[in-house]
């Protein structure tokens, strides 16, 4: 049996270009499919990262850091980081003593990698405006509320641990986890600052007041104790000089001391004071 004549395209009728064409249009459109199923069947996700597989909508495996194999245009993969993130948010709230506090909260977190696909069910991609910032205002206020304005800044790790407890507890739940909680600043109304501000004043002034008042109290003492150390050596001087023979030893004293001229005058009893024998 003899092949056929291969008709060159420019022979053939229209009908049978028509045919010819959508042949090869066919055969085309077939390995690009191919490919395209092929290229689509891979997934592959990075470090720190974990891929959701949806199956038709919904959520049906998660997959791992690496090469990852899927069905094309029945799986699709939203990937979801779980390194540590960051999210800083600012926070009004009332202390204990009804004074506002504006409170900026940066908190380190992140995703659960196991329950990355539950998060997804439960929440979806926008975790952090429906679950997080709205978290980080519940803590604040729940913290602010047990301490006063001016406890919140001399207790400050103590109002950081409230907070970090709470978030912890609230965000738990939606499988986020906590890494560690900074109280960025702290922030109150005016006047609340300026009676602060008065407050430390005085503190300061009475602090200058107590320590030179010490100081007085340091140089009095000084003083006594020198006036002390005084009179003792008068005293022991006198004892001295009272058992070296007690007017004799004036007289010798005089003695060293007299430039031997004796007084014009001498009133009443007044001798010199040389007893010469």
């Amino acid at each position: 049996m003899e092949n056929p004549t291969k008709i060159p395209f420019d022979d053939m009728t229209d009908r049978e270009q028509i045919k010819y064409v959508v042949k090869i249009g066919i055969r085309i459109l077939v390995v690009l499919l191919v490919i395209l199923s092929v290229w689509m069947s891979f997934e592959i996700i990075g470090a720190g990262e974990r891929g959701v597989v949806l199956r038709l909508g919904a959520v049906d495996r998660v997959m791992n850091e690496g090469f990852n194999f899927k069905i094309p245009f029945v799986e699709r993969v939203k990937t979801l980081d779980v390194k540590t993130q960051k999210e800083e948010v600012e926070a009004s709230s009332a202390s204990k003593d009804l004074q506002t506090v504006t409170a900026v909260i940066a908190l380190n977190y992140h995703l659960s990698p196991e329950q990355t696909g539950k998060l997804w069910q439960s929440v979806g991609a926008d975790y952090k405006e429906r679950i997080i910032d709205p978290a980080i205002q519940e803590a604040v206020k729940a913290a602010t509320a047990k301490f006063t304005a001016e406890e919140l800044i001399t207790k400050r790790p103590e109002v950081k641990d409230v907070i970090k407890t709470v978030l912890r507890e609230r965000l738990a739940i939606e499988f986020i986890v906590v890494d560690e909680v900074s109280i960025v600043n702290f922030d109150f109304s005016a006047s609340f600052n300026s009676a602060i501000e008065a407050k430390v004043t005085a503190e300061q002034n009475a602090l200058a007041a107590k320590n030179k008042l010490e100081q007085v109290k340091y140089e009095a003492e000084q003083r006594v104790t020198q006036a002390k150390g005084e009179a003792e050596a008068i005293k022991i001087q006198a004892q001295a000089i009272q058992s070296q023979g007690g007017a004799e030893y004036v007289n010798l004293k005089a003695v060293e001391k007299w430039n031997g001229t004796l007084p014009v005058y001498m009133l009443g009893d007044s001798t010199p004071l040389i007893n010469i024998k």
